[in-house]
């Protein structure tokens, strides 16, 4: 069959467009940015936000995931679905989680993001019966029980659950989810942050099944991520890698409040406290040292003033920002000037983090043995609360370097 002059041109054009094409595409994925590698060159924490939303798109849990990938350890702050302010995409007073159910994923992880002071340029979403799956693909979630559970779930079946070292498959884990009643969201929010610290535990577990190139969909398709499937797999290898031990775990720092029929729960400081909680919580996941992110370190608080109740209300604060508080009291005097701290085990990392908590610089090494009491061996830090200290920071930031004689 002989071309005609025609279907010759046409050939033409049209090899003239594959390649093109070919090139257009080859130079477009060669500029293509990789939104994960990208977020670990500018910053090397890792951020994502993760949901998990019944069938009406009510979040039933909403945790901020950050992973440092050099030390592979992470912390979980868990935002509390009856946490309250005057939020903008709202223009209203009310729950958090009623941004996500009127708003959308896009809002909800910008009112989160200035609430913890982060940017999370990742989102993950789980509905309920997805999160039931990847349960079961990842054989059973890991939980402990304190008591059992007998119990009717907000659908009205009944709820049975044992106590102790269980391993919940994807129908117990939606009801381990969903129980409880009216006025308890902080039971329900507890439950649920061990939930899915469990999920983050199992995804470690079973990372290389969950990787493998033929299984990969079953998990990918279970989830609702903000880049596409190709980044996906490379956001979930880089965090599955963490260890799994040395998770913590921070809720909202606040005060419960009755508004409009609610109760809402508003965090302290306008925000600022859990802001503050949140750039610590970071500084110990980026800490070389092995042993600082798995200590809860031992404070002793004592008031070296005569102000009434200083120690009790900072043990509180410290208490919230999550260190183990062994006693509080009185000092050896009331005259204390400047709030000071005692490094008891000589750990100055540990000791900077807790002075740049409260900006008190003013940080000695404990090795004369000093101590109040007896008590002061099974401690790392004794906190003596000097007439500087104002309820949260000490003012001016007392250095060690322009320190008076107290």
């Amino acid at each position: 069959m002989t071309l005609t002059r025609e279907h010759k041109s046409a050939l033409f054009v049209l090899l003239i467009v594959t390649v093109i094409a070919l090139v257009g595409a080859k130079i477009w994925l060669s500029l293509r940015v990789d939104p994960v590698e990208e977020n670990l060159k500018n910053d090397q924490v890792v951020k994502v936000l993760f949901v998990v939303h019944d069938a009406d798109r009510n979040a039933l849990l909403s945790d901020v995931f950050v992973y440092y990938p050099e030390t592979r350890r992470g912390a979980i702050f868990d935002i509390s679905g009856n946490t309250g302010a005057i939020w903008k995409s709202l223009g209203r007073v009310d729950r958090i989680d009623a941004i996500y159910h009127e708003k959308g994923i896009v809002d909800y992880c910008g009112e989160i993001a200035a609430l913890t002071g982060l940017d999370i340029p990742f989102t993950v979403e789980i509905s309920e019966e997805s999160f039931s799956l990847l349960t079961d693909l990842f054989g059973g979630l890991k939980l402990f029980i304190s008591t059992p559970v007998d119990a009717v779930s907000k659908k009205g079946t009944r709820v049975l659950l044992p106590s102790g070292a269980v391993n919940l498959d994807g129908d117990k884990i939606k009801d381990f989810l969903e129980y409880g009643g009216v006025g308890e969201d902080d039971y329900q929010n507890e439950r649920r942050q061990s939930a899915f610290t469990s999920f983050l535990a199992a995804m470690q577990e079973k990372r290389n099944r969950m990787l493998d190139k033929k299984d990969f969909h079953f998990f990918s398709s279970c989830m609702k991520v903000n880049v596409d499937e190709k980044d996906v797999r490379k956001l979930l290898s880089v965090i599955s890698n963490l260890d799994a031990t040395s998770l913590t775990v921070q809720s909202i720092i606040g005060s419960s409040r009755f508004v409009d029929g609610k109760i809402l729960l508003f965090p302290y400081q306008g925000g600022q406290l859990m802001k503050d909680v949140v750039k610590q919580k970071i500084r110990m996941l980026i800490n070389q040292d092995p042993n600082t992110n798995h200590r809860v370190y031992v404070l002793e608080i004592l008031n070296g003033t005569y102000k009434q109740g200083l120690a009790r209300n900072a043990s509180i604060l410290l208490e919230n920002a999550g260190y183990n508080i062994l006693q509080v009291g009185n000092g050896d005097r009331m005259d204390y000037e400047h709030t000071v701290i005692i490094d008891h085990i000589g750990n100055s990392e540990a000791a900077a983090a807790l002075g740049d908590f409260i900006t008190c610089y003013n940080i000695i090494t404990d090795s004369e043995g000093l101590s109040s009491d007896d008590d002061s061996g099974n401690v790392d830090f004794t906190l003596i609360l000097g007439n500087d200290w104002d309820g949260r920071y000490v003012r001016g930031g007392f250095g060690k370097e322009n320190s008076e004689s107290d």
